[in-house]
This record gives C-alpha cells, sequence and structure tokens, in this order.
C-alpha cells in the first residue's frame, strides 16, 4: 500500500477513533518543502500561517524561517536514530500538526524532514493545526492544542502513537516556568537557548524510542 499526498488533499477522520479516512473532508496537507514555501510566501504577503497580520506573530514566523534555515543545514541523524529507523519493514505516514510561528516546530520539523529523508518506509506530511482542529483535538496535550504535534500511523492507516509538543527536557523548562509565575518571555528565551545548545539530539533520541516501542512519548504533566 502507498500512501497518496502529493495532491496536497487528504482525508481527515471524523470520529474520535484510530483510522485516517472514515469521513471524506478535503484537507491540505504539505510536504516539507511544500510548508516552508507556504510560509515564505505568506510571510511575503504579510501574514503568518493562519491569515495573522499581528507584529508578534510576524515576527515569530521571522525567527522560525532562520531557526529553520539553521538546522536543514547543521542537524544530522545519529547512528542510534539511524538504527532504530533501520528496523522499520512497513510504510508509515507521520502526520505533523503545525504553524509557522510555532517556535518549537521550527526546531522538530527539519529533523522530522531529516527522517522521512533517510528512511524509504516514513511520508510525511504537515497540517496546519488551525485548519484541523478536529484531528487536534484528538491529541491534546494537558487538554491544550500544542503544537507540534506527531500521529504516527501504520500502513493500515491506524495510529501507532505520537509525540510533541517539545521533548520532555524543554517541557520541564516550561512547566517549572508556569509553576513560578515567570513571564513567558523569559521562559520562551530559556527554552530557545535550550534547543540550541541541545543541537536537536534529544528530538533524535525520542524519536529513536518512538520508532522502536509502541508507547507514546507525551510530555511531563
Amino acid at each position: 500500500m502507498s500512501f497518496s499526498m502529493r495532491s496536497n488533499v487528504n482525508t481527515l477522520q471524523t470520529e474520535n477513533n484510530s483510522t485516517m479516512n472514515d469521513t471524506a473532508v478535503e484537507i491540505k496537507a504539505y510536504s516539507y518543502q511544500e510548508y516552508r514555501d507556504l510560509i515564505k510566501r505568506l510571510r511575503y504577503e504579510g501574514m503568518a500561517t493562519g491569515g495573522s497580520t499581528s507584529e508578534d506573530f510576524l515576527r515569530y514566523t521571522d525567527l522560525n524561517m532562520a531557526r529553520m534555515d539553521k538546522w536543514d543545514k547543521r542537524y544530522e541523524l545519529s547512528e542510534e536514530l539511524k538504527a532504530a529507523l533501520d528496523q522499520l519493514k512497513q510504510k508509515e505516514k507521520w502526520v505533523v500538526l503545525s504553524e509557522g510561528w510555532c517556535g518549537d516546530a521550527a526546531h522538530s520539523l527539519p529533523v522530522l524532514a531529516k527522517i522521512a529523508e533517510y528512511s524509504p518506509n516514513i511520508e510525511l506530511e504537515i497540517r496546519l493545526r488551525d485548519e484541523n482542529l478536529e484531528l487536534m483535538d484528538q491529541h491534546l496535550t494537558n487538554g491544550g492544542r500544542s503544537i507540534p504535534k506527531l500521529i504516527r500511523y501504520s500502513e493500515n492507516e491506524e495510529i501507532i502513537n505520537t509525540w510533541g509538543p517539545r521533548p520532555n527536557a524543554a517541557q520541564q523548562i516550561h512547566l517549572d516556568g508556569k509553576a513560578t509565575g515567570r513571564p513567558k518571555a523569559e521562559v520562551t528565551i530559556d527554552l530557545q537557548k535550550w534547543y540550541a545548545r541541545d543541537r536537536g539530539e534529544t528530538i533524535g533520541r525520542e524519536l529513536a524510542e518512538l520508532v522502536l516501542g509502541e508507547k507514546s512519548i507525551e510530555p511531563r504533566a
């Protein structure tokens, strides 16, 4: 079986179950390069994904375009991750819910793109969260629509497991900041510093664990 994605139109489940194609609802789906191109085009038009024209969202988009450029050039799959990917014997589709203004996504998506590039058994599909709220609401994090969210589907279109919105170490920074009432801007800076120091290693390690197991990797509550 092969998944069909290149038409940029797919079908979305409308019941809270584990299949992808129960009800035909047209949605937009993007490859990583198409996603990058979309963000760039919208930004040229003065918008972020979702149609926002707020200065904050445009600034976040600019930062994230630069971050993805950096990781596209610098990130390399670890031998541990390659070994895990080599264990895949069946075709899979990895669906990621994201938005161009999301800082965590800018660090995770380049890693996921290189994983899909390496493995012939993984097809990566990116969907915008705000255009896919029904799917998003089936994969909430602590009751919130946190992104990026990776949903890993088998060749039979059943959910294997999920990951996101960020590595557990980064999630702890977020939770500690929330618990102590620190300003969101300060916590965001700490998160970005963590991502820069980590160089994608933790994301790669958690995704290797995801591939080798059936349990989802969920952030700490």
